[in-house]
């Protein structure tokens, strides 16, 4: 089977969410095995809770190039450590990455699967952001989503312009380069400039 553009990205973000799930679980001291398992819920968690939803068996189970991308993540990570460790913020430079290639491949994931732009954008937003949620669950921290940090928003940023460049006719790879980029775009400068929610109080 021909490796698509859309394969492509796919890839891309499952290494790239994989990283930031390994590097965390090395940060909370997890054993090997554990951080393979924190890296694959990273990276195949959002897509299996958009399969689910869409009524599809998970993308994974028949695939195992995920679970191969994820032990290649764990390895490099095992081998190069200290070097990674050294790149400031490369968690956060992992997951935004991440966070905006699994954009797509869930907009596009759903457009493939027939289902209206609107639910595709939404499934987008999913697809990038539950991942991190349930990798934050697995080692014990507040999901980011729940926080003040401009994250899901990003991905919605993102749906918005693919679905703006959707239905001017643009080609799908730029509706997909232009959809990712805004997402990492937001993320960056949401972090760098503090943009934050403002919190809801109960009084």
């Amino acid at each position: 089977m021909a490796i698509t553009f859309v394969d492509i990205i796919d890839y891309l973000g499952t290494f790239a969410f994989a990283m930031s799930g390994v590097r965390l679980a090395s940060a909370k001291q997890f054993d090997l095995f554990g951080a393979f398992i924190v890296g694959l819920v990273t990276a195949v968690g959002g897509g299996t809770v958009r399969d689910l939803m869409l009524n599809r068996s998970p993308f994974w189970m028949t695939q195992w190039v995920y679970l191969a991308i994820t032990g290649l993540a764990l390895l490099l990570f095992a081998l190069f450590r200290n070097q990674i460790n050294r790149i400031a913020n490369t968690i956060f430079l992992f997951d935004t990455i991440g966070l905006g290639l699994f954009t797509v491949v869930g907009i596009q994931r759903t457009l493939d699967a027939g289902f209206p732009l609107w639910t595709a954008c939404s499934m987008g937003m999913l697809t990038g952001a539950a991942g991190g949620v349930l990798r934050d669950i697995l080692i014990n921290e507040v999901p980011l989503i729940f926080r003040r940090d401009i994250y899901a928003l990003a991905c919605f940023a993102g749906g918005v312009f693919y679905a703006w460049g959707y239905t001017q006719g643009l080609p799908v790879e730029a509706c997909a380069i232009g959809c990712a980029m805004v997402v990492i775009i937001i993320r960056l400068l949401a972090v760098l400039f503090h943009w934050q929610l403002p919190i809801l109080h109960d009084s």
